[in-house]
């Protein structure tokens, strides 16, 4: 691996250490992730944002406007968890900061992924209350740290806003009082989740998603 080397954002006077070897890495997974996901209809349009932890104060995550199936590397930038960029122009995600706020309150999370699915966005419309919880699936197993299908998978809800720094506030908040979460949903928006790797995320967000269209097909039935 090589050496990291030190980089400064022209823009904010940000100055950290990148080891260019795991900003090559992160661009690779995230590209795959973005493929995945858009196969698996996720992330329609331009919908959707991800990131990976770099080191304890920087972040590679996702830019503006960009569609998650098509991704190269050009789209990926870096920045501070205070969504400050390193050695660009360009402009990062909306939600950057939802990111940000994870990384800083969550040191176990090491990737993070939002979605757009349809079973995330119908269900975080109709379900009533600010927590949502996946009980009785053999597929909670799928989700870190949960052991037993007896094991409810908890999910917090927030309502949707363009307020970004106001609801990571809120998030931060929650998870302060809940650390069992293993993801939150924004109303008529989507899914945010976190874990490990990049691997485990990806599993988090396939889990999930199957398990809220379990959910909504329970409710249909009622």
């Amino acid at each position: 691996m090589s050496d990291p080397i030190t980089i400064a954002a022209t823009s904010s006077g940000v100055q950290s250490m990148l080891d260019l070897d795991r900003l090559a890495q992160a661009s690779q997974q995230l590209i795959e992730a973005g493929r995945a996901l858009d196969a698996a209809s996720q992330v329609p349009a331009t919908g959707g944002n991800f990131s990976c932890r770099l080191s304890d104060t920087l972040m590679a995550v996702t830019a503006s406007g960009c569609h998650k199936g098509r991704l190269t590397t050009a789209d990926v930038l870096v920045s501070d968890f205070a969504v400050r960029l390193l050695g660009t122009s360009r402009k990062a995600s909306d939600e950057a900061r939802l990111h940000g706020q994870l990384y800083e309150d969550l040191p176990e999370a090491h990737a993070i992924l939002h979605t757009h699915s349809r079973a995330a966005t119908v269900l975080s419309l109709c379900h009533v209350g600010d927590t949502l919880s996946l009980e009785g699936f053999e597929l909670n197993k799928a989700l870190e740290g949960v052991k037993s299908h007896e094991t409810p998978v908890r999910l917090a809800i927030f309502d949707n806003t363009q307020d970004i720094a106001a609801l990571a506030l809120d998030v931060r908040a929650r998870l302060q009082v809940d650390a069992n979460l293993h993801g939150y949903l924004i109303r008529g928006h989507g899914l945010y989740t976190w874990a490990s790797s990049m691997t485990a995320c990806r599993r988090h967000i396939e889990a999930l998603d199957f398990l809220m269209g379990c959910e909504l097909e329970l409710r249909r039935q009622r």
